[in-house]
């Protein structure tokens, strides 16, 4: 693929997504596959959930694949009618009351995709649901072959939608096209390909690293690339909301923003509603984006999925994006987080030991 092609484009507001997806899965042919976390049963989800019933009427093969977590509040007949005009709803791993309900309804499919017809596919960070239409998101519009390898992706996780997976180098084998490759993880503590792809890129840096995430809970491993990263005359910048939807997160971003500072890492707070992007762009040339936020959970638990690559065209996108980004934020002020007051301190401590959940 071609990514100098018409209909390859970085969407951040996320009405203008919403539409260009309406109106790409209306004016399909073949099929329209949805991977998603969250389906809200609101505005939004009525309004993909008739479109997808539209074109299963005109024949249309649809499949749409929820997490049975994020999907928990749709009505049972909530897709009774896209049922009866052919189309498949599952829901990811149902959540069940039983020995094991911690360990395996923690791990969710965190994943982002629409792919149609074999041409085009959306990944990124955004859910359907009202409540982000105001959020800032990165979400990638790609026209061309490469929709083939996800079509093959959603097939798999359509397919074992409701197994306990184990990891197996089958659900995480990286797929390429061209200069850009898919990279996946599956929950693992000790196998996570897209962390490692992180901290691999980020010690690789030659000039600059920017990270955008609602949610910076790095590990170890990746707090020593970035600070090595620092040290050797990258500049290294990381951009956050200052108020994320996760409140009990917002808390803990403190612990690390204050040693990472001391180690001249720049943190840029979002000002205006929630930053929900998930980005990595190096050296202003290669990319990552997808759905893993830069924490814990996401590299540990979750079925995640990220584009990588060096495409000229999408590195510049998100070079734009970052920057319009950065003129709605502000600087983290290390002085006015050191007067913090103490029952703040004190929550910081009692909740770090959950960092790993969040």
């Amino acid at each position: 693929m071609n990514a100098e092609t018409a209909g390859t484009i970085l969407y951040d507001d996320p009405i203008k997504y919403y539409n260009a997806m309406l109106d790409d899965i209306l004016a399909a042919r073949k099929y329209v596959f949805i991977e998603m976390y969250k389906f809200g049963h609101q505005i939004m989800g009525v309004r993909f959930r008739d479109a997808l019933t539209a074109v299963a009427r005109a024949g249309v093969e649809v499949k749409l694949l929820i997490d049975s977590w994020g999907g928990s509040g749709i009505p049972d007949d909530f897709f009774a009618e896209l049922l009866a005009a052919g189309g498949e709803v599952r829901f990811f791993q149902k959540i069940k009351i039983n020995i094991d309900f911690f360990t395996r309804s923690h791990r969710r499919n965190h994943r982002k995709l629409l792919i149609i017809d074999d041409l085009i596919s959306y990944i990124g960070s955004s859910n359907i649901t009202d409540y982000n239409l105001i959020w800032r998101e990165s979400m990638l519009r790609l026209y061309g072959d490469i929709a083939v390898n996800f079509k093959k992706i959603f097939y798999q996780d359509f397919k074992i939608y409701n197994s306990y997976i184990r990891y197996r180098r089958h659900y995480t084998r990286i797929m390429r096209c061209q200069d850009m490759e898919i990279l996946r993880d599956v929950p693992s503590i000790t196998r996570q390909k897209i962390k490692k792809r992180y901290e691999y890129l980020i010690r690789q840096a030659k000039r600059s690293v920017t990270i955008e995430s609602p949610y910076f809970l790095p590990g170890f491993y990746l707090r020593k690339a970035l600070i090595d990263a620092v040290a050797r005359g990258v500049e290294v910048r990381v951009i956050i909301p200052r108020h994320s939807d996760v409140r009990m997160v917002n808390l803990l971003h403190g612990r690390y923003l204050e040693m990472l500072h001391r180690h001249n890492i720049q943190f840029l707070y979002y000002t205006i509603h929630n930053l929900h992007a998930k980005l990595l762009l190096v050296d202003e040339k290669i990319f990552c984006l997808g759905s893993p936020n830069f924490d814990y959970r996401s590299f540990r638990y979750m079925h995640e999925i990220l584009l990588t690559g060096h495409d000229a065209h999408i590195a510049g996108m998100i070079s734009e994006h970052i920057i319009q980004t950065m003129r709605m934020c502000e600087p983290f002020d290390y002085d006015a987080w050191m007067r913090r007051p103490r029952i703040q301190r004190f929550f910081e401590w009692l909740i770090l030991p959950l960092r790993h959940l969040l």
